[in-house]
């Protein structure tokens, strides 16, 4: 129940880059079930932000490792460097 009371206090927060660019809304979190740590956010990108709508897969959200999640408060802060492009 644990892991559905985080998922919950974090879906709808948005998502800003580490020099403050509105990335987006996380919209979900993917959870690796054998060790349930946390191990990608699903965002919804920001039509406004560039690199966002770049990142976007063909389902239209971004999934970002949750290495490049540098802090949770009233945002969830992310480090730009650490985005990649999606695999073709």
């Amino acid at each position: 129940m644990g892991k559905y009371t985080l998922a919950r206090q974090l879906s709808g927060k948005k998502v800003i880059t580490n020099d403050g660019e509105d990335f987006g809304r996380l919209v979900d979190v993917n959870v690796n079930e054998l060790t349930g740590k946390i191990e990608e956010l699903v965002v919804e990108p920001n039509p406004d932000c560039q690199l966002a709508e770049n990142l976007k897969s063909d389902e239209g959200f971004v999934l970002c490792s949750y290495d490049t999640v540098l802090a949770v408060g009233d945002f969830v802060i992310i480090e730009k460097r650490g985005l990649a492009s999606p695999t073709a």
